[in-house]
């Protein structure tokens, strides 16, 4: 494993991958991406959000410790002709360092729950948004890994790793960002959406 791996984050075959996400452009819509911003996809692997992505946001930057997939990444989006992404191997906790100018949406699919220190992640995101922006986090439900079958087999981390909404609301909240909604990705998955507060005037 990658030194600087999330614990359970590890990119799965693309067969269960794709039978489990079909339809990624509609989690990315759900999960508050809007036209014209500028996105990252965080813990991005191997692209499977990055490029539905780039075909609604202005610029994307796809940030992986591991820079074999994101070479697969790079490669799809060259593939599909799509010219406003960026590819940044970096540590996950080292996004405010990494992505120079505010961004307004940060998207992390599948690996808030291996985060050892969820708080210092979710404050290089909100050190890395612009007043107004928004943080996205995709987890497994809370149940049993038995009970989330895909193509016939348990799916996703171990039942102990996985977090309720509240747990994500409790460790997001500490860096300063304010919970926004909370929405259901079927059959799994639900999507916690986190907002940077303007700061006041005067």
């Amino acid at each position: 494993m990658i030194a600087g791996f999330f614990q359970g984050t590890e990119m799965p075959d693309a067969d269960w991958w794709q039978a489990l996400w079909p339809d990624p452009a509609g989690v990315l819509t759900k999960s508050g991406l809007a036209a014209g911003t500028t996105a990252v996809d965080l813990c991005a692997g191997n692209g499977w959000f990055t490029l539905p992505m780039a075909r609604v946001a202005r610029r994307v930057i796809a940030v992986d410790i591991d820079g074999a997939l994101l070479d697969i990444a790079r490669r799809r989006a060259c593939e599909a002709q799509l010219s406003n992404c960026e590819f940044i191997i970096a540590d996950a906790y080292d996004l405010a360092k990494v992505v120079v100018e505010p961004v307004d949406y940060v998207f992390l699919a599948n690996a808030f729950h291996g985060v050892p220190d969820k708080v210092r992640l979710s404050k290089s995101v909100a050190d890395s948004l612009a007043p107004d922006g928004q943080f996205a986090v995709v987890n497994w439900h809370q149940r049993p890994r038995e009970e989330t079958t895909v193509l016939g087999q348990p799916r996703g981390p171990k039942t102990e790793l996985r977090m309720r909404p509240d747990e994500v609301k409790a460790a997001v909240e500490q860096s300063g960002l304010k919970f926004a909604r909370l929405v259901e990705i079927p059959p799994y998955h639900y999507s916690a959406v986190f907002q940077k507060v303007r700061a006041l005037a005067g």
